[in-house]
């Protein structure tokens, strides 16, 4: 089988960080009680009580869409709804996911850069207390955005103080939060529960990780029941240790910050690569590790087969570039390249 070249797709099509797959290895030795009673899963949860708070309480799942949907699933009824931005894995990228498994509404607010404001919101309250309305009970963001874009640690405070005044939750799609902890220069504590997040899905499998999310409670009040609703949303480990023996390396001797801080590094030395380019032009900041430039249209094609990416907006030639943990100079190097080659050869077809 013949094994691609390093690609500027996504994160998700990097292989795992040697570290993790060492604590994988450690992990596969003897027998441990199943289903998260285990010394790993043990030493995981305390080291989540550690980055995110003693009152916190996490629970680990295997994807990122889980994390999503049951994270919110224990916040809502039937009759709730949710906001979030168009561009939101919640809305776009979950298969319609949160609507099958919680019956409840998704409102999905237009967004450029895949931000949400209060006003937009303010909108679609007016129907609060109205039993002819779907009750909106979740405000729900992601950080960074599906575009790469940060919020402020002041636009998520503002967004939480709202959520609160009326009522509401914030939750967060964190799949990519230590790079944005990084961008950030603070800990994980510090971009979550201390800006006012009530539940955060916690990614690994984008910064190093083989596979397994958490779904972080920042009060254990509010976990409830969430044990029952992850195993009836099928995602109760029986091997749990496999995936709390990542996180034991993940969150130890910063391994999540130096994964993220080498993601976000080639990203910004992709971006002085190309910027210069004519004929390409980045619209976005580069904030973390994903770039989106428009390019001619007519080298687009010629690029992707050398190093495969996605389309991002067809209309506008829109493309995505990620870089990830193993990024390296010589592969930005390269890429660079053959970009320039074909969008000089191309810019004006």
């Amino acid at each position: 089988m013949e094994i691609m070249r390093k690609s500027f797709a996504s994160d998700n099509n990097s292989g795992v960080h040697p570290v993790i797959m060492k604590a994988i290895e450690d992990a596969n030795r003897g027998h441990v009680i199943g289903y998260g009673d285990d010394p790993f899963t043990e030493k995981a949860l305390k080291l989540c009580k550690e980055h995110f708070g003693e009152d916190s309480e996490t629970f680990f799942v295997f994807t990122g869409t889980a994390a999503n949907v049951l994270g919110v699933s224990a916040l809502i009824k039937p009759y709730n709804a949710i906001i979030c931005a168009q561009t939101a894995h919640l809305n776009e990228h979950e298969c319609g996911s949160p609507e099958k498994y919680t019956g409840c509404k998704v409102i999905a607010l237009p967004s450029n850069d895949g931000k949400i404001t209060v006003d937009q919101i303010k909108e679609h309250l007016s129907g609060q207390g109205n039993q002819q309305y779907s009750q909106v009970k979740v405000i729900a963001i992601t950080q960074p955005t599906e575009l790469g874009v940060l919020y402020t640690i002041e636009e998520i405070q503002i967004l939480s103080e709202f959520a609160h005044s009326h009522g509401l939750y914030l939750v967060m799609d964190g799949a990519r939060i230590a790079n944005a902890a990084v961008r950030l220069k603070k800990n994980l504590k510090q971009v979550t529960l201390d800006c006012g997040v009530d539940v955060l899905s916690f990614g690994g499998t984008k910064n190093g990780m083989m596979f397994g999310e958490a779904v972080v409670f920042f009060s254990s009040n509010m976990a409830g029941d969430f044990k029952y609703i992850r195993k009836q949303g099928m995602n109760l480990g029986a091997k749990m240790r496999f995936i709390s023996a990542q996180f034991n390396a993940y969150l130890t001797d910063n391994l999540w910050y130096e994964n993220a801080l080498s993601a976000n590094t080639m990203a910004s030395y992709l971006e002085t690569r190309v910027k210069d380019i004519k004929g390409i032009s980045i619209p976005l900041p580069v904030s973390t590790n994903a770039l989106f430039p428009i390019l001619p249209p007519a080298a687009i094609p010629h690029i992707r087969k050398k190093f495969f990416f996605y389309m991002w907006d067809e209309k506008i030639h829109q493309v995505r570039w990620m870089t990830s943990f193993d990024t390296e100079k010589k592969d930005v190097d390269e890429f660079a390249e053959v970009i320039k080659k074909y969008v000089e050869e191309y810019n004006f077809l």
